[in-house]
């Protein structure tokens, strides 16, 4: 049996259990299964190889991305540069198993949202701060796509702004709207990123890397003003995609 599986806290539905049970099933692949670790420390995460030594791949997700890293033996280049890891290669050997980290969510994202995109779409707003906008800061410099991103954190760094800053001015220059938070995630699809959506032209490019509901409060406002929309479910089959190759190559 080859067991892949997914490190996290409270996880619940996860995506990626969904997504690989299925494709397991689909491909006949009868001697694989994929499972949910649920951790309530990183530290715990060297027994999952005591009790299980058949893993063969493993997926990590909030909060463990970036508390992951000092047990890992090697972390690939473009991981390191983003410094956060959602993908962990298992390289055993006949006197050692080492363990390499990944960001296939890099892949994902960059696969997702660069088609996209035009000429005219040269600069970025990202709404959100946290863990998840590390990766797309990474594409949109990788890019040449300047940003900025909205933050509700006291204290703002380089780049960043509040929301209340938002204007006509300033959506007029940023055509590609990135929305990097929880909100408006089932069940509380009433919530939406507090935008001027009244600004928002058929120009714009608006992703949401929710994915459900599938078409969230926050996309609906901009398909309503022509907007081009696109939710996070293809940068999630992406980056499980890239986790898959990563792990049997």
């Amino acid at each position: 049996m080859k067991t892949y599986g997914l490190i996290g806290y409270r996880l619940g539905y996860s995506f990626s259990k969904g997504f690989f049970t299925d494709k397991f099933e689909r491909e006949g692949l009868k001697e694989h299964e994929y499972v949910n670790f649920e951790l309530n420390t990183i530290s715990e995460f060297p027994s999952i190889f005591k009790k299980n030594d058949h893993i063969a791949g493993l997926n990590c997700t909030i909060p463990y991305k970036q508390e992951i890293m000092p047990y890992l033996d090697e972390v690939d280049e473009e991981a390191t540069q983003v410094g956060a890891i959602n993908t962990v290669k298992i390289i055993r050997s006949a006197d050692q198993t080492k363990l390499k980290g990944f960001n296939t969510d890099i892949y994902g994202f960059e696969n997702s949202l660069m088609p996209m995109l035009n000429k005219k779409h040269k600069k970025a707003l990202i709404l959100g701060t946290g863990g998840a906008s590390k990766a797309i800061k990474h594409i949109l410099d990788k890019n040449n796509i300047d940003y900025l991103s909205a933050s509700i954190e006291e204290e703002l760094f380089e780049k960043e702004i509040r929301y209340e800053q938002i204007d006509e001015s300033l959506l007029k220059e940023h055509l590609i709207i990135i929305h990097a938070t929880p909100l408006g995630t089932f069940p509380k699809i009433d919530n939406c990123p507090s935008v001027p959506y009244e600004h928002i032209t058929s120009d714009h490019v608006l992703f949401d890397l929710v994915y459900n509901p599938e078409l969230t409060l926050f996309l609906k406002k901009g398909l309503e003003k022509g907007a081009s929309i696109k939710n996070g479910l293809e940068m999630l089959h992406l980056q499980a995609i890239k986790a898959w190759e990563i792990w049997n190559a």
